[in-house]
């Protein structure tokens, strides 16, 4: 199935701050020799870079599209410089388009650094995190904003420590059998308009802030589910685990009947099993869903029922051939 894919290409310093700044514990500095910072430059590569070299005067292969990290190691460094010669080095990564500059582990930043840096109007950040700790919590948010996305139509549940795509074309029972599951204690992510992203070939499903917590139900409109079910109804997001699609009970003879020949669709280069359960009126697709979570959950442990089968079939036959 073509599904349409969406990446970017940048995030602004100022996105990064205002979603990440609390996780990351980032104080935005404030220099009052200099005016005021460009918030709005550019983070064109998902990754952090410690300046090593760069502050040696060494820009050769820089990696001047990234966040710079200056932990106590770089500012012990510069300190010990004279000030036109750090004023000379920071000068020249600042011209080289860097977005911002990060000082980790609490550390004081001197009035020489802090206006070279600033007069070229590049955002300053303080952290109290050591600079692996900030390196590795702000990875995984750059990745995820630098991720690969696409959408899909259909109700995303996380149940028994599985997320769980429902598809279908309209009418066939999507928000019925989510609702149903969630009755059982699954919690809903989204309904109608899934979003899906890649981070690390680990598919997350998820929706919109605004339309998060709300299902549609023919008949009697939008309902939330929190309020009838309470917040453990009700999810930010959840790994992609298994996609159902729920046919029409016509098609009964194109549905395989073993599960022998599993199933797969690919998003985003990801393969997730794929299984296609017949639905009509008076069967209980909700629990047909819940067996076949269950099936996924015993395969991932091991066991799989219809290679079991098989395996004692084949063994039958060879038996009656002797």
């Amino acid at each position: 199935m073509n599904r349409k894919v969406h990446s970017v290409s940048h995030i602004t310093v100022n996105d990064f701050y205002q979603k990440y700044g609390e996780k990351l514990e980032l104080q935005l500095f404030q220099n009052a020799n200099t005016s005021e910072t460009d918030l709005n430059r550019k983070i064109t590569e998902p990754s952090t870079n410690r300046p090593g070299l760069a502050i040696t005067g060494y820009l050769i292969n820089f990696a001047f599209a990234r966040i710079q990290m200056i932990g106590n190691s770089e500012l012990s460094y510069l300190n010990a410089l004279d000030p036109d010669t750090l004023h000379e080095r920071m000068l020249a990564i600042c011209e080289t388009g860097i977005p911002c500059i990060v000082i980790t582990q609490g550390s004081n930043i001197s009035s020489t650094l802090a206006d070279t840096i600033t007069s070229r109007q590049i955002p300053i950040f303080l952290t109290p995190l050591k600079t692996m700790h900030f390196s590795n919590r702000a990875a995984l948010c750059l990745e995820t904003e630098f991720s690969k996305t696409t959408s899909a139509h259909g109700c995303m549940i996380h149940f028994k420590g599985f997320g769980v795509l429902i598809k279908g074309k309209s009418g066939s029972g999507k928000s019925e059998t989510a609702i149903g599951l969630v009755e059982r204690g699954a919690a809903l992510i989204a309904d109608d308009h899934v979003k899906i992203r890649n981070v690390g070939d680990e598919l997350t499903a998820y929706t919109k802030d605004f339309s998060r917590g709300f299902i549609e139900m023919r008949g009697i409109g939008i309902v939330n589910v929190t309020d009838i079910y309470g917040l453990g109804s009700m999810m930010p997001d959840s790994k992609l685990d298994l996609i159902v699609n729920l046919r029409p009970h016509s098609d009964l003879n194109e549905v395989d009947r073993t599960g022998i020949n599993r199933k797969t669709e690919n998003i985003l280069g990801v393969d997730v099993p794929y299984v296609d359960i017949p639905v009509a009126p008076g069967r209980d697709t909700v629990r047909m869903v819940t067996i076949t979570i269950l099936e996924l959950q015993l395969r991932r442990l091991g066991y799989d029922m219809a290679d079991e089968f098989n395996n004692r079939l084949n063994d039958k036959i060879k038996k009656d051939n002797t």
